[in-house]
């Protein structure tokens, strides 16, 4: 498949759980476990979505709703690094963005490692506010930025 040819988004399943722990692989700490993929990937409380690039999931984005929040959590996105730099991560938070929207919430918020500039550039293009810097906040000691997208009402 051509770098130039679009990638759809399509809901996680649960086939999906290999590639998924691979994508967690590229994290430098705070993975996810097989145990909590499976759930998450069943629950009606999480939204799972993957972008596939001949039957590999090569992105891959997890929001959390909780009943009684107007806002979804992003949980995590990550991109393969073969793939990063064609706007998947963009179109899975896109993605993201409307379905929350469709569920009628007033926004999302996530959290992010401080010393992950690409991550904050691309939530800062996309409208995302910093709100509050969350000291030691992963396994590792590594600070975090708590970010936040309010949706324009009509």
């Amino acid at each position: 498949m051509s770098a130039s040819q679009p990638l759809r988004v399509r809901a996680g399943r649960s086939g999906d759980v290999e590639d998924l722990l691979a994508l967690e692989a590229n994290f430098p700490g705070d993975r996810m476990s097989r145990r909590s993929l499976r759930h998450l990937l069943s629950a009606p409380t999480a939204r799972v979505w993957v972008i596939a690039q001949q039957r590999q999931v090569v992105a891959a984005a997890i929001v959390l709703l909780r009943r009684g929040s107007y806002y979804g959590r992003i949980y995590s996105v990550v991109v393969a690094p073969q793939c990063r730099g064609r706007g998947l991560a963009r179109q899975l938070l896109r993605y993201a963005e409307r379905d929350a929207r469709s569920l009628k919430l007033r926004g999302l918020s996530l959290e992010v490692r401080v010393d992950n500039t690409a991550a904050r550039t691309l939530y800062r293009d996309l409208g995302y506010v910093e709100t509050q810097v969350l000291e030691h906040y992963y396994e590792d000691g590594c600070d975090g930025v708590r970010l936040r997208r309010e949706f324009a009402t009509d």
